[in-house]
């Protein structure tokens, strides 16, 4: 391993890997040095698209391969947990792709499996190490609105006619839209108002087996609610509001904001840009490269405790609304 740049290999050469590989070029310490499909054409076409020198055509060859010193897990959510521990099993550090797990018995071994291995895997739950997030809690923190008492975030989208094969609306990739995009509000839910929950209730629509469009209110100790969407067929307005004793924040594209919009109850206003440093994806990798030369073994930021706490929670959510995938037996 070089001591100034983590060497990443991508699993995976779909849309969110196409994003990652365009991230990556504007990181100092780390630069993507491989690419793993399942077939030679594939891995070849991104290869040629992104200037990537090694192209694999099976997973198990990145894996065995010291070309690498890190995996990016690219595939469908039903694939990371196989993907991560391949490479895991090989010595190699692994971001795995939001929701890192379908389920808690699989992010349990997950995580079994890097400490056994002694490297480091964090899930890609880029949303929270970007400017604008980084920023409202910052401003939380410091009590600028006062005491928080509610928030509430919305994550819906509506697939194209000739989309509906998407891996997102198989019980067995482990799709739906709390999976998929719930995931965010829930962390949103938890980095503005904690971790003690009290009471969980949840309403969905399905498609194949899938929840296709899902609503969360989330009761807290203290007595804050929180109040998260999800769709894959429904389009709402992708935004978000952190409610507090002194005022709100209006959050436009509310997990991982670029403009935050303060609304005083004396009728004041602030609007702070906080612009990402390139698509969004930065960060992530600058973090989790930042932990591997620092030879940690977990995020101070992006927990293993974080990534459970969620995955137990979409876990009691999808018990509520009736989901389950060949998974969970």
């Amino acid at each position: 391993m070089s001591t100034n740049k983590i060497r990443f290999g991508i699993v995976g050469t779909g849309t969110i890997a196409h994003r990652f590989a365009n991230a990556i070029k504007n990181v100092s310490n780390a630069e993507l040095v491989a690419v793993a499909s399942r077939t030679k054409e594939n891995a070849e076409k991104f290869g040629d698209e992104f200037n990537i020198p090694v192209r694999f055509d099976s997973y198990d060859k990145m894996a065995q391969s010291d070309v690498i010193d890190a995996a990016y897990i690219a595939v469908p959510h039903s694939g990371h947990i196989d993907c991560s521990c391949l490479m895991m099993s090989n010595g190699k550090h692994v971001l795995c792709e939001k929701p890192m797990a379908v389920n808690t018995s699989e992010a349990v071994e997950m995580f079994r499996c890097a400490k056994e291995n002694n490297v480091l895997l964090m899930e890609a739950m880029w949303a929270r190490l970007v400017p604008g997030t980084l920023k409202m809690l910052e401003l939380v923190k410091n009590g600028i609105l006062g005491d928080i008492l509610a928030v509430e975030g919305k994550f819906c989208y509506t697939m194209d006619e000739d989309e509906m094969d998407h891996h997102v609306f198989k019980p067995e990739n482990g799709g739906g839209s709390l999976l998929d995009v719930g995931v965010y509000g829930l962390n949103f839910a938890s980095w503005y108002l904690g971790k003690e929950v009290t009471k969980i209730n949840a309403q969905a629509d399905y498609y194949n087996g899938t929840d296709s469009h899902t609503c969360v209110l989330l009761k807290y100790n203290n007595g804050a609610i929180a109040d998260v969407s999800s769709a894959t067929l429904l389009r709402k307005p992708n935004e978000g509001f952190v409610y507090g004793s002194k005022g709100y924040a209006y959050l436009q594209r509310f997990y991982a904001p670029q403009e935050i919009r303060l609304q005083f109850n004396n009728g004041e206003t602030e609007t702070i840009s906080v612009p990402y440093a390139g698509n969004g994806f930065e960060e992530q990798i600058t973090h989790f490269s930042d932990c591997v030369l620092k030879g940690l073994k977990e995020s101070p930021v992006v927990t293993p405790e974080q990534t459970l706490f969620i995955t137990k929670q979409m876990d009691e959510i999808r018990q509520i609304i009736g989901v389950t995938y060949p998974q969970d037996k």
